[in-house]
């Protein structure tokens, strides 16, 4: 018996060696000593790829940075093709693993592990149903830091997961990558599917539900396909964007869309604009877009940033200076993602040095990310007099509601380049150019466009003050 296990353990060891061999071609000899180093493949028969790590901060910054090297060094080193997965050696093996192991002991008459019920619900079972959805189990409503930039929009969803937010239908939200769409989205279906286990939640990006209309139209299945996506009692789509200039799948989402809120199917969508900025969008979607609610989530505020970092740092056991924390914060603004990413190497240096974490190393390690950051950050006041110098108005009437063509043409494009050079939302632009409102915002950039693709001359205007105000 000791032999057969010596041996199982000699096949996994040269397995290994061979996707070890083959991952230090595609990372450098500095990252994979300090990340792979001490790395083995766990044991798992029928789940390939489980490769066990000695810590959380190892797992994290793995499965952050190297995902793709992995699972290429498995399939250029070992043949095997799958998707890896990295846990901390010790913990738990994935749930599916798990009980074709437990049902092994049963049969083998070896003890098993009672598994107690978790009272909320939300237990092994809940778990691998959000993630046959391809849903993150981890990105609930506890773990999403409210601010200033987002507390509308959580209240919204809010509403609707506990369903309070019936006339929020659909719900529209927009904002740039990587400030918590896809977080709110996943805690509303969480949050649904707590509510009534059996429900049928329709949860995917819009790239795949175009991906499989396509597909269905090659097998020639689109009953099949329509009765999976009309008779839903939710569907959340991320990236809606994404359908922009497909006309057939437009009119098939449309049709789709238009089922479900007759049937008062709550739709959720995200998307990286307002609906009417989606170029190439089909009028009607728009029309439909606009007719629930729509909510915009903006970059978060220097104490909704240190209030992310500090959740992040307790969530992953990690302990920073004050002034560290202060100084990430100021210096990474843009987005939620980038600001955990900054904090990775923060922590990630911190946990594998013994030299005590200074500003200056912050620097040094958050050198391209800052950098990144300082990019473009011009301001609208900056945008406004190089307009206005250029078509030679004055500054002041930027902000007038004089409105002739040689003072409101030169208005619009400098609207146009605020909203193409700035992270500003249609409102704060609409603001700085004399309170108008958004719609003023929307019409000026549309007619920038339209202008730019009719006249050469506008065109050349534009790109020579946009190459201006990026030197």
């Amino acid at each position: 018996m000791s032999s057969t296990k010596e041996g199982d353990g000699q096949e996994e060891r040269v397995l290994w060696e061979k996707v070890k061999a083959k991952l230090s071609e595609y990372i450098s000899a500095d990252a994979f000593t300090r990340w792979f180093k001490n790395a083995e493949i766990v044991k798992a028969d029928e789940t390939p790829g489980i490769v066990g790590v000695q810590s959380d901060m190892h797992q994290i910054w793995i499965e952050t940075n190297y995902m793709d090297e992995l699972r290429a060094a498995f399939a250029e080193g070992a043949g095997i093709h799958c998707s890896p997965q990295v846990i901390v050696k010790g913990q738990e093996l994935p749930a599916e693993e798990e009980s074709k192991q437990a049902a092994r002991k049963s049969r083998a008459g070896e003890p098993v592990r009672v598994v107690t019920p978790d009272p909320t619900g939300k237990g092994l079972a809940f778990e691998r149903r959000l993630k046959r959805l391809g849903i993150n189990p981890e990105l609930d409503f506890e773990s999403f830091v409210v601010g200033d930039n987002s507390q509308f929009a959580h209240a919204a969803c809010s509403a609707v997961a506990y369903e309070e937010g019936r006339s929020f239908n659909p719900l529209f939200i927009h904002g740039k990558a990587g400030l918590g769409k896809t977080h709110l989205m996943s805690a509303v279906a969480q949050q649904l599917l707590a509510n009534d286990p059996k429900a049928k939640i329709v949860f995917l990006t819009a790239e795949h539900f175009a991906n499989e209309f396509i597909e269905a139209v090659r097998k020639g299945s689109l009953d099949a396909f329509r009765k999976a996506y009309r008779h839903a009692d939710a569907m959340l789509i991320d990236d809606i964007q994404f359908v922009a200039g497909k006309e057939r799948t437009q009119d098939e989402f449309f049709h789709t869309f238009n089922a479900l809120l007759n049937s008062q199917t709550q739709v959720i969508l995200t998307c990286d604009r307002p609906a009417p900025e989606i170029q190439t969008l089909d009028p009607r979607l728009v029309s439909r877009f606009e007719s629930g609610l729509t909510v915009e989530l903006q970059p978060p505020g220097f104490e909704t940033r240190v209030a992310i970092l500090r959740r992040k740092m307790e969530q992953w056991k990690v302990e920073l200076e004050n002034n560290i924390v202060v100084h990430i914060a100021n210096s990474i603004k843009s987005n939620v993602r980038r600001l955990e990413g900054a904090l990775t190497r923060v922590a990630s240096y911190s946990f594998l040095s013994s030299e005590p974490m200074s500003v200056q190393k912050v620097d040094e390690l958050l050198g391209d990310l800052v950098r990144d950051e300082n990019t473009n950050q011009i301001g609208i006041e900056q945008i406004q007099k190089t307009v206005a110098d250029y078509y030679g108005i004055n500054l002041g009437d930027m902000r007038s509601r004089r409105r002739p063509a040689s003072i409101a043409f030169p208005r619009q494009v400098a609207m146009y380049l605020s909203r193409k050079l700035t992270k500003l939302s249609l409102v704060e632009i609409g603001d700085a150019f004399g309170k108008r409102d958004h719609g003023t915002v929307i019409h000026a950039c549309k007619k920038v466009k339209a202008d730019m693709e009719a006249d050469l001359e506008v065109r050349g205007a534009v790109e020579k003050l946009t190459a201006q105000l990026e030197r």
